[in-house]
């Protein structure tokens, strides 16, 4: 696995999947799980995706969709995600994150961002152009 260093507000963390290029941070092929939340931080969503930066436009433009639990409660800001090179051990570690606590989930986000800072645009430009994807 690549640990990569993010900046965000003026420190460095470590982020899962994720390479520096010329200074700039560059998403890598892979299988990511991610916890996204709403404006209030109310809700939980937790997902897996092979391209992180589609599928949080995706999420963004789902907003407000009663068909679809993210799009319900207006989830689509990245608050935590990880990295993983095979597609087996992505989605188990989404199906157990999935049965966890609210607290636990809480736990695991306040590890890697105790502030739960947005960090889409870590990811992609955001919010993201109208008919992006």
């Amino acid at each position: 696995m690549v640990a990569v260093i993010l900046r965000y507000e003026g420190s460095y963390q470590l982020a899962h999947g994720y390479y520096l290029e010329n200074n700039k941070s560059t998403l890598m092929a892979g299988l990511h799980v991610y916890i996204l939340t709403n404006t209030s931080k109310k809700v939980l969503y937790v997902g897996v995706t092979n391209d992180l930066e589609k599928r949080l436009i995706q999420h963004y433009q789902n907003r407000g969709e009663k068909r679809t639990f993210a799009g319900r409660y207006y989830c689509y800001y990245l608050i935590y995600f990880e990295y993983h090179h095979n597609n087996i051990g992505g989605i188990e570690r989404e199906k157990e994150i999935k049965g966890w606590s609210r607290q636990k989930k809480v736990d695991l986000i306040n590890s890697y961002n105790p502030k739960w800072l947005f960090l889409n645009d870590q990811i992609t430009k955001w919010p993201p152009d109208p008919g992006t994807f």
